[in-house]
């Protein structure tokens, strides 16, 4: 199956589907003997894979990890429920940013009175020295 194939049956932008197996997180394909690169069933199972994978928004490299536990029919469910916990408690305290967000920003909202008038506890909300939320890691993204 070419590239063009593999990622439509797999849902993924080809320029993906090369990212995945240049980083070696997909087994390099096979090429033609016109040198295109020729991928089976077993690449695109795992191409769906990383990308539900990365849906739910696990990192390339827990990817990689929860990949090997895929392929190993001997792994202990043990480990893919504790990366798939942790993932789920980032989830759970990215919640809590946004409903914190939320609220202050509702509040914000409610306090304008919107008018023609140049004071905005908007304006004066966003100029307020609170501290800053700890810089978090990027996510590793294919360009």
């Amino acid at each position: 199956m070419n590239i063009s194939a593999v990622a439509e049956a797999a849902g993924l932008p080809v320029k993906t589907v090369r990212y995945y197996s240049d980083i070696g997180l997909v087994p390099a394909p096979g090429r033609s003997s016109a040198g295109y690169r020729s991928y089976d069933d077993s690449a695109v199972r795992k191409l769906v894979f990383v990308r539900r994978a990365r849906e739910f928004g696990f990192s390339v490299g827990e990817c990689r990890e929860l990949l090997g536990l895929y392929e190993d029919r001997h792994r202990s469910s043990a480990d893919v429920k504790r990366i798939a916990a942790r993932r789920l408690e980032e989830i759970a305290e990215k919640q809590r940013e946004l409903q914190s967000l939320h609220d202050e920003l509702a509040h914000l909202v409610e306090a304008c009175r919107g008018d023609h008038r140049p004071d905005c506890p908007i304006i004066d909300g966003l100029e307020a020295r609170r501290p800053a939320a700890p810089a978090r890691a990027p996510i590793d993204r294919p360009g």
